[in-house]
């Protein structure tokens, strides 16, 4: 279990890490404006009490994002980890949940986009390889927009053998590939589904692409050869939300 601290930046990030009961949050650097913000934003609960907070300028701030060129908003923060989560004991005899799993994309911008669409979407889950996965990752908190807090992230040492298993627990895994057999729109999206992505620029990995069940496409323009991985997932991710509330 790791228990390291690490720094996040940003105002959402920041808050959203204040709320989670879960998150261990060691130090809290503000500015007075910032410190204003909390409380207007969440009146009725101190989200500051028993924490260590430190008051700084703006300008004392920017040491905590120069090196990523990031605006920190007024918000920096010192976090634990969250506990590792059992993805075993999370599927079990759970019916109609969808997962996602992420094959070689380790951008953390995108990344963290793709966590914030998941969990607007009612996304039940995100499997990362633990070795590539940026867990303390200023940029991916800061695209994340606090949604971080919020989803189960599952970092497992291989996706493979993952897969495998998941499949084994009656999952369907759907690749996502320009040159997939069907529109992912033309599927019914029924029981248990992984929704596996591969990166920008290589796609899936080659024999990582033999554990889907289906390969399938999202329709563009031909104007354009692909998508961002980011913005594929949530057009993804809205379509299935889309039917599970018509079901």
């Amino acid at each position: 279990m790791n228990k390291s601290s690490f720094f996040i930046i940003g105002q959402h990030a920041v808050i959203e890490a204040l709320k989670n009961p879960q998150r261990k949050v060691l130090r809290v650097f503000l500015t007075e404006e910032s410190k204003k913000k909390i409380h207007r934003k969440s009146p009725n609960k101190n989200l500051l009490n028993d924490i260590k907070v430190h008051y700084k300028t703006k300008k004392e701030l920017d040491k905590y994002s120069t090196k990523e060129n990031l605006q920190h908003q007024g918000y920096v923060a010192e976090i634990e980890h969250l506990n590792n989560l059992s993805l075993k004991d999370f599927v079990k005899e759970k019916n109609n949940i969808t997962l996602v799993c992420l094959d070689g994309v380790t951008d953390p911008r995108n990344i963290g986009s793709l966590i914030r669409s998941a969990v607007s979407f009612n996304i039940d889950g995100i499997i990362v390889k633990e070795r590539s996965f940026p867990s303390e990752s200023k940029l991916m908190f800061k695209a994340a927009s606090g949604a971080t807090e919020y989803i189960n992230i599952f970092e497992v040492s291989n996706i493979n053998s993952t897969l495998k298993n998941l499949k084994d627990k009656n999952f369907w895994v759907y690749g996502f590939d320009g040159k997939g057999e069907k529109n992912f729109t033309d599927i019914e999206w029924k029981g248990n589904n992984v929704l596996l992505f591969g990166s920008e620029g290589n796609g899936m990995h080659q024999h990582t692409s033999k554990y889907a069940d289906f390969k399938v496409r999202i329709d563009i323009s031909k104007k354009m050869q692909s998508l961002n991985i980011s913005n594929s997932a949530a057009i993804v991710f809205h379509h299935l939300s889309y039917i599970k509330k018509k079901s």
